[in-house]
Parts: structure tokens; sequence; C-alpha cells
């Protein structure tokens, strides 16, 4: 049974940082393409950012130079560095598993989800 399980998220300042995780199990995770999505009130879910099962990484352009997507295989783990946050990084977070790393489409595992809110 897949597994998706985010942690990190919370309240922070306009320009702090915050560091999301995500705990996969019941699949090969070294063979799988890992992305984080999120989705804002009102808005479509969209990508931030995606890494391959090689290491290949895309981002979206509004999180270039803040945002650092990484993977450790050995702990079945993703992470999500969150620099200079804005209160347009708002919205709920998603881990995604799929198998292709082909990030135009929204496709393959997902967690539950974690609030991200940025504010003063």
């Amino acid at each position: 049974q897949v597994q998706l399980v985010e942690s990190g998220g919370g309240l922070v300042q306009p320009g702090g940082s915050l560091r999301l995780s995500c705990a996969a199990s019941g699949f090969t995770f070294s063979s799988y393409a890992m992305g984080w999505y999120r989705q804002a009130p009102g808005k479509q879910r969209e990508l931030v950012a995606g890494i391959s099962s090689g290491g290949s990484t895309n981002y979206a352009d509004s999180v270039k130079g803040r945002f650092t997507i990484s993977r450790d295989n050995a702990k079945n783990m993703v992470t999500l560095q969150m620099n200079s946050v804005k209160p347009e990084d708002t919205a709920v977070y998603y881990c995604n598993a799929r198998t292709e790393a082909i990030w135009t489409l929204a496709y393959g595992y997902w967690g539950q989800g974690t609030q991200v809110t940025v504010s003063s």
C-alpha cells in the first residue's frame, strides 16, 4: 500500500524559511520521480518542484532560486526547502510520487497535504 506522509507545514513570516518532508512507503522509492504540488484556495493545483529518479530537478518559475527539492533514497524521503517565502506561497502542499518525470500532468500517488501559511 502506497503511503506518502507530509510534515513540516505551518505558519511562517514573509522572508522566513520552512522545510517540508515527505516520508514514502509501499513502493520502490528510488525508481519513482517525486514532486511537490500546491493548491491555494480557489486555484488549481500546480507543480512547485519535481525531482526525477536520477536526481534531475524541475521548478516552477515562481519558486526558482528560493525553493530546493532533494531526495534521500536510503530514507525514502523527499524534502522541500523553502526560503524567502512570500504570502503568495500560502497553500496546501502535496507530496506526489509518479513513474515518469512528466510534470505537466497531475497524476500518480498523493499525500494528504500540509498547510503552509505565510503571514506576518
